[in-house]
């Protein structure tokens, strides 16, 4: 995760050897010559890539929001264009795009900062995007305890444009609404229209 606090997987840490070996086998079985000069370091890369982008699974997303703080605002709080980085479960394909993250507070708040840990903190494991916005939606929802929140995750899936249908720019939207967000049409009226700002 990108910040002065980075996570790296430590179940990759223990494992590197044999993540390493089974890449090379992989690779093999491609039809790949794992002697050639450009893939000699590959295996280790890629074990070193799976600390960073798997991240998430060394880190309990209720923890990354941490320390919470009184505060008696209770109005509604954005955090939009959260660019968020995932793999899908279904192909290991990346997948990426932008995450916003609204909540009406009940008498505690988050730093703004840890918002974007959340997303990273969900979003570093195999993934689907439809449970990445209800994880990030149900965390704080428990964590802060707010009046409402609402969550609305866009993504490009490389596992459908680089492959399978082949539609490149095409866009998921996938949200998650709780609370007074669930009951009111305004409120998230609201927060779609801020979104355009």
């Amino acid at each position: 995760m990108a910040g002065a606090k980075d996570y790296l997987n430590d179940y990759v840490g223990r494992n590197r050897e044999k993540i390493e070996s089974h890449v090379r086998e992989i690779l093999k079985l491609i039809g790949e010559d794992v002697e050639r000069e450009g893939l000699l370091e590959t295996p280790a890369r890629v074990a070193r890539m799976y600390e960073e982008i798997f991240a998430g699974y060394s880190v309990d997303p209720r923890d990354v929001l941490g320390v919470t703080f009184d505060e008696q605002h209770e109005e509604l709080v954005i955090v939009k264009d959260i660019v968020y980085y995932s793999q899908c479960e279904h192909h290991m394909a990346p997948f990426f795009g932008k995450a916003h993250i609204g909540y009406i507070p009940s008498g505690k708040i988050a730093g703004l900062s840890k918002l974007a840990r959340l997303v990273e903190a969900v979003t570093r494991r195999l993934q689907v995007q439809e449970r990445i916005t209800s994880q990030i939606a149900d965390t704080l929802d428990e964590v802060l305890q707010p009046h409402g929140v609402m969550v609305v995750v866009e993504g490009e899936h490389l596992c459908m444009c680089a492959r399978g249908v082949k539609k490149p720019g095409s866009q998921t939207v996938t949200s998650a609404v709780r609370g007074q967000f669930r009951h009111s049409a305004a409120l998230r009226s609201e927060f779609l229209e801020l979104l355009k700002r």
